[in-house]
């Protein structure tokens, strides 16, 4: 069976301050967090194994997880002292993958779409790696991959060019001969790097496997928010919400309470908080004081610190 490689060590900075709590595999989604989302639909697509790549607050990742066997899904862990990139990253968990070729998934995003057909097709062509791309509609925010009428890659350009391309969904098969040359501990990146190596040293070895799909990127609170709205139960079981308070569109953690005559709009609560009573707030996220750094953009309102949605925490 193919194993697969889910990468999930970087720091997750655009996430921040959510990533102060928890490495971004770690959010919670409804009742599940973000990285047994992307397993689960690993194991429905039929991947036999999966290895996690951890550096960024690895407990949290691995209390989740532990062995799998919640999942129904062997996992196991590559951990990375200092964070070793998007090719680093692979050549150090080459030993614990035991299939040729491999899939390697984003930590940080969701797709659904038929994987089998995607892992047929690269033995098929023999090629090096093949990425799953959709049409880039957002040129703007994404960097764009350039296919041929053979769906073979020819080039990576930048976000911002007005160029028609395609988007890669962070889901790939990849061969081991791609990243067995590498050394391992020595950080490298795959796109930004050996991936355009590849596509002069060998033309052709790149493909593209367009799919269509849904595409939940969780890059920022605004985004992390749009996602947690997505999911039937966007709110976590349990949670206690008293008749004179109100939370409209809001994602709260599973360990958070919230007392009476909240009012809530567009908010994210996160941690082990306790949102005060009276407390109002739009476009925010709320959590414990003790995530705060100095000079950061942020308002305190007894035990709870609130930063805004849409501006980084930044330091002034």
């Amino acid at each position: 069976m193919t194993s697969a490689l889910l990468l999930a060590a970087g720091r997750g900075t655009r996430l921040d301050p959510l990533t102060r709590l928890v490495a971004k595999p770690a959010v919670p989604l409804g009742n599940r967090t973000l990285v047994e989302h992307v397993i689960a639909w690993l194991k429905a697509q039929g991947i036999g194994d999966v290895v996690v790549n951890l550096h960024h607050l690895p407990e949290t990742i691995t209390r989740v997880l532990g062995d799998g066997a919640h999942l129904g899904i062997p996992v196991r862990y590559s951990w990375e002292r200092e964070i070793l990139g998007s090719a680093g990253g692979p050549r150090r968990a080459l030993p614990l993958l035991g299939s040729d070729p491999f899939v390697i998934v984003n930590g940080d995003t969701l797709c659904d779409f038929d994987l089998a057909p995607m892992i047929e097709a690269h033995r098929a062509s023999g090629a090096a790696v093949t990425l799953a791309v959709v049409p880039n509609q957002h040129t703007a925010h994404y960097n764009g991959v350039l296919l041929d009428d053979h769906d073979a890659v020819t080039g990576f350009i930048p976000r911002g060019h007005s160029e028609p391309s395609w988007h890669f969904v962070g889901v790939q098969v990849v061969s081991r001969r791609v990243f067995e040359p590498l050394d391992d501990g020595v950080p490298a990146e795959s796109v930004a790097g050996i991936y355009r190596d590849l596509l002069t040293s060998e033309p052709g070895s790149i493909r593209g496997w367009r799919v269509t799909t849904s595409f939940v990127d969780v890059g920022t609170p605004r985004d992390y928010l749009a996602a947690v709205l997505r999911q039937p139960d966007s709110l976590p079981a349990g949670l206690a919400v008293p008749e004179s308070s109100s939370l409209t569109r809001c994602a709260v953690w599973p360990e958070a309470t919230i007392e009476e005559n909240v009012r809530l709009e567009d908010c994210i609560v996160a941690g082990p908080v306790s949102v005060p009573g009276g407390l109002e707030a739009r476009a925010a996220i709320i959590v414990p004081l003790d995530v705060v750094r100095p000079d950061d953009r942020v308002r305190v309102q007894r035990d709870v610190a609130i930063y805004s949605l849409d501006l980084p925490p930044g330091r002034v």
